[in-house]
């Protein structure tokens, strides 16, 4: 079996600095780089250093980034064969300042990400039968991200969304496509219209997007940790602790890691432990991609912190 990831990819071009810019403000920052990123690639990655077989689709554009990304992500073990160089957009950029203390202001340019349609669904369609998850998010048209939940409904593959970057108006039969949504306490404020700063509110956000259809709901909280509200219950798994550096992609591989250990049989419950093991290690290295751990690394950390 597989995990499909359906979404965006991106050449991250990152700084470091003292601390994040005002407006109207120049600051010097101390080291710059450029990586892999996009949250459907970031996600992907995550997945498939965890040891599962994860098939990515989406597209880059006609540039000299497209080769860097695509040889990048094939060197993580994941599957590019429905990645489609689009000959009419450059790729994906994401502008990224990153503080001392790992906060993060980011500017995306979504190039390649904005043209994913009814192709990229027909592909999408032929890997479904052995498909255990598909990954979702919204750095690609918000109407080609509900038509691919529709198919994978179809097929009987779970659907797993993360809300993210937040939309103004989340269409309504959205919800009801969705086996597990995964918002940060930001996106679940915009989706429920009051603020999510604890576990006693994210529960409550999680039960009002219970009733507008969504099966499973996981607001992660940073590094509190993660409220999970099931059919049958509600519970936090508490974060690891970690001296975080870098917290850009900790939520994609809180994904990615959600989804492997369901690929790999486990419960909600622990799959939401190794999310948030996941997005702990992630966010000690700095960037997106390059911080994903590998299975054995993963391993070692959950059995010495559990």
């Amino acid at each position: 079996m597989s995990i499909i990831v359906f979404g965006s990819i991106n050449i991250d071009l990152a700084a470091k600095t003292p601390r994040l810019p005002q407006p109207g403000e120049t600051i010097i920052g101390s080291n710059f780089f450029t990586a892999g990123g996009g949250k459907g690639a970031n996600q992907a990655v995550a997945a498939a250093r965890l040891g599962t077989c994860t098939h990515l689709i989406g597209r880059v554009g006609n540039d000299k980034f497209a080769e860097e990304l695509l040889t990048s992500l094939q060197s993580y073990g994941l599957n590019t064969d429905n990645v489609l160089i689009d000959k009419n957009t450059h790729s994906g950029v994401a502008i990224i300042a990153v503080d001392e203390i790992g906060q993060n202001n980011i500017i995306v340019i979504p190039g390649a990400n904005n043209n994913v349609g009814e192709a990229d669904i027909e592909r999408l369609k032929k890997l479904l039968p052995s498909a255990t998850s598909l990954l979702l998010q919204l750095e690609i048209p918000l109407e080609v991200v509900v038509r691919a939940a529709k198919v994978a409904r179809e097929a009987g593959v779970r659907v797993i969304l993360d809300p993210a970057p937040a939309v103004a108006d989340f269409p309504i039969d959205f919800y009801p496509l969705i086996d597990i949504i995964t918002p940060n306490e930001v996106e679940a404020g915009h989706l429920v219209g009051f603020g999510v700063h604890d576990t006693e509110t994210a529960i409550l956000a999680g039960k009002q997007l219970q009733e507008r259809g969504v099966k499973n709901v996981i607001v992660k909280l940073g590094d509190r940790g993660a409220v999970a509200v099931t059919p049958d219950e509600s519970f936090f798994v508490p974060a690891f602790a970690v001296r975080a550096i870098d917290t850009v992609a900790a939520g994609d591989a809180f994904n990615g890691g959600l989804a492997a250990a369901l690929d790999g049989g486990l419960t909600l419950s622990e799959a939401v432990v190794w999310g948030c093991a996941a997005g702990a290690l992630c966010a000690t290295k700095v960037g997106a991609q390059v911080t994903m751990c590998d299975r054995a690394t993963f391993d070692e950390f959950l059995h010495n912190s559990v």
